[in-house]
This record gives C-alpha cells, structure tokens and sequence, in this order.
C-alpha cells in the first residue's frame, strides 16, 4: 500500500467525524491534523506538522485547533460509538488512569509543579485524566481531561485568561473527575464489565464508594496500610460501665492493615498472560474482608476507628523481586484466584497506551497554552483509534487467509528505519501491537524494530 492510499483510507474512516464539523475548512483541517500527527517525524507540534506538508497552512491549522469555533462533542460521540464497536462488552476493562505532560513556564493552562511517574521526580507539567475501554491487549483511548490545580483554580483572572469554562473552574480531585468522566462514558451506553485504576484513585474511600454506589464491579490498587475488618466482623450495642447506654454500635474486633491480614492468607503462583520470553507469573493471596472506610467514630481507648463497609477481597501481589503490592476487588465470591490477578494486571495496556501516544503522536507536544486547544490536540484519541482499527482489521484478515512464508520477514524489512518513519508504512501497523512487549527505554528512544 502507498501513501496516497493511506490518507484515502484515514479520509474515509474520518467521514462520520466530519460530518460533524460542518465548514468546509474545518472537513479540510481535520483529516490534515490527524494525518500529521500519524506521519513521520519527530516533532508532532502544529509548526513542524504544517512544515512537513505543502497541503496543510500553518496559520488554517493554528485557528483549526487553538481558536476555531466548533463543537469537538459529536466527534467525541463518534470516537466513543467507534470505540464500542471495536472493543466493547462485558469482558472489556474501563481503565482510570492519568498522565503527565512536562512543560516549561507558567503560561500553559493547568501547569504546576507535579509528580511526574514517566520521570520518576516532581516536575513542571500538566496532569491529565484518562478514561480508556479496552479488551485484552487493545486499548482505545475515551477521554482525556486537566486536572487543575488549586493554583489555578483560586486565580479567575488566570482561569479566564486560559479559556477554561464556566463549569470547570472549581477545584477537583482526580478521583472526581474521574467519576464524571464515568458517568458520561455510562451515560453514553458503552459496554464494560470492570473498572480498574491504580492505588492513587484506590486509596480514596469516596471513589471506590462512587463506584459500588453506580452498581460497578471495580479492581483498585490500594497502598499497604489499608485498614481493613475481617469478613465474620460483629457489630453490637456494648454496655456502658456508667451513663448513658450506647446509642451506636462498634465492631467487636480491631481493624488491622491489608498487608497484615494477608500475612495468614495462603499465598499460590498464578500466571495472567504470556510475555516476550515466558508466562508472566506472581506469588497472590486473597481473602474476604470488609473494608474500614465507613463512618469515623471513637471506639473506647482505640480512639477514631472507621467502621466496617462494604465486603471486598484484598490482594497481595509478591512478586520475583521482592516487591509487595496491594489491591482491592469487589469482583463475585467466586471469582477465581486467576481472573483476580488477570484483572488486577489488566491496566498495562493504559501505561503502553500512554506511551505509544506520547513517543509516536505527539500527546505532549503541543505548544499552545489555551484550554481549549489542549483538549482539541486531545483528538489525538482518533489517530490511535484509528490506527487500532487497523490493527484489528490486519489481524482479522490474517486470521481468515494466512499470507505464505517471506523469504524476508516483515520486521526485517524495516530494520535500521525509526519508529516514526516506519509508521508512515501501513504494513509496520500490524508490528506496533509489539510495542506493547517491548521495553519501555527502547520505545522511548525510537530504536529500529528488530527480531
């Protein structure tokens, strides 16, 4: 397949985005955006994209993403319908997660000082909160949306400056935003069986609370120290030794830290998938509980005690280097020690999503400092779902009519190419699902693929 043929094939599976757009410029400016942020090169800001085109005017491409008047909802509409077509259902995963963009100065909207996970350090950048559908190993990204920061948020001459709305300009935790960012996604009918994130959502009781609170199965990360009640945990009225009897009931034992109640737990080797040299395998124990994140409320000489909530399983992961992680799930009682581990792993596609959408498109690129044109470059969303619309597509034909044997393999026949410019080939799509097994520093440098 030639070039020419590809952008023929992004203009027509980017017909239903472009309907909604309506202006001719805008139809024109859209499929010129994506195909830019697809392309090669290694630079995916709008100046560099607009140099690397004769097609695509720099100042029409500016205005298309920073300024123009247009409604990016329907879009948004359309990539969600897309994305439940592709990967939607009861065995998809409805992943929270959220990344940093580093940047320097004060002006881009949102940018403060901020734990940076991908830079291991504190650092300058905006936050921003993703909600991603995934099934198995393919990830469509649904929403990404800033997370403002107090210091923006109590300055409204700086808020309006960067274009923020109205209605988001109050301060939110990430949690709660991702919450909303859930109920617009329930809201919009898309099918998934569990919500997964990480211990920094899992440790906020209220999140996990929202979650069982909207009838959804969830499987969280959660920091070690937990607390947490046995399962057979009994309330009563005790007698007071003076006064007034009891008006509340207390627990009739202590609640403990997860990690403690998981040291008498029986702990088995489980393996989830299979990786680039073998089956991916962890020491995991589980046992029934009920989590302490009820009503605070002073218990004799133990002070303030949360009260016992919902039942749920806590998880302890021990894996091969020594390192101890914790979860919680409140999947079914049945539910098998290997499908808790199955889901609890299920989040690395987010992390390798993420990636993918920084180190080849462009995700943290942008030069502009406006709201509005950060959450428009954010239509970054359609060219990964484009690309994983290929990828199936590819994979499909390939399982209904295998190609015969090379004599030169497909990924040798790149070697010594950058990723970038190898993503300009329609045929290395099939090969950028491997991106997911390869290791994080060779991605990020752009190494050649090779076997």
């Amino acid at each position: 397949m030639d070039e020419d043929w590809q952008e023929a094939d992004l203009e027509r599976w980017l017909t239903p985005y472009l309907e909604a757009l309506g202006n001719k410029t805008r139809r024109r400016m859209c499929p010129a955006y994506i195909a830019g942020l697809i392309g090669p090169g290694d630079r995916k800001s709008i100046q560099p994209m607009a140099a690397r085109s004769n097609a695509i005017p720099y100042d029409r491409l500016h205005h298309f993403i920073g300024a123009g008047l247009w409604d990016s909802a329907p879009m948004e509409a359309t990539l969600w319908k897309q994305a439940d077509e592709l990967v939607g259902g009861d065995g998809s995963w409805l992943i929270v997660d959220d990344t940093a963009l580093p940047k320097k100065g004060k002006a881009s909207v949102g940018v403060a000082p901020h734990y940076a996970t991908a830079l291991g350090k504190n650092a300058n950048c905006q936050t921003m909160v993703s909600v991603t559908l995934a099934s198995g190993e393919v990830p469509l990204m649904l929403s990404l949306r800033l997370s403002l920061p107090e210091s923006w948020t109590s300055d409204v001459a700086r808020m309006q400056k960067a274009g923020a709305p109205m209605p988001l300009q109050e301060y939110r935790t990430k949690p709660e935003i991702a919450i909303e960012e859930i109920d617009r996604v329930i809201a919009a009918g898309l099918r998934f069986g569990c919500v997964l994130a990480d211990a920094g959502y899992g440790l906020f009781a209220p999140f996990r609370q929202a979650l069982s609170e909207r009838d959804l199965r969830w499987a969280v990360g959660i920091p070690r120290h937990q607390r947490v009640y046995p399962a057979d945990v009994q309330l009563s009225y005790p007698n007071a030794g003076r006064g007034r009897r009891r008006m509340r009931h207390v627990p009739d034992v202590k609640s403990m830290a997860a990690h403690a109640m998981l040291e008498g737990a029986k702990w088995r080797e489980v393996g989830w998938r299979k990786g680039t040299k073998c089956r991916l395998t962890a020491r995991f124990a589980v046992m029934s509980v009920r989590i302490a994140d009820g009503a605070p409320q002073r218990i004799d000489s133990a002070g303030a005690q949360h009260m016992p909530g919902e039942e749920a399983w806590p998880v302890g992961e021990r894996r091969s280097n020594g390192e101890r992680k914790y979860y919680l799930a409140n999947l079914p009682g049945d539910t098998p020690i290997k499908a808790l581990a199955g889901a609890i792993k299920a989040r690395w596609v987010c992390e390798q999503a993420h990636q993918q959408l920084k180190g080849e498109l462009g995700l943290d690129h942008l030069e502009g400092r406006s709201w509005t044109g950060l959450h428009r470059h954010a239509l970054i969303m359609m060219a990964y779902a484009f690309l994983q619309s290929r990828r199936l597509a590819l994979a499909g034909r390939k399982k209904k009519s295998p190609r015969p044997a090379s004599p030169t393999p497909p990924c040798r026949q790149f070697a010594g190419r950058s990723l970038n410019a190898c993503l300009a080939q329609p045929r290395i799509i099939v090969l950028i699902a491997d991106l997911e097994r390869f290791p994080h520093d060779l991605t990020q440098r752009g190494f050649p693929l090779l076997r």
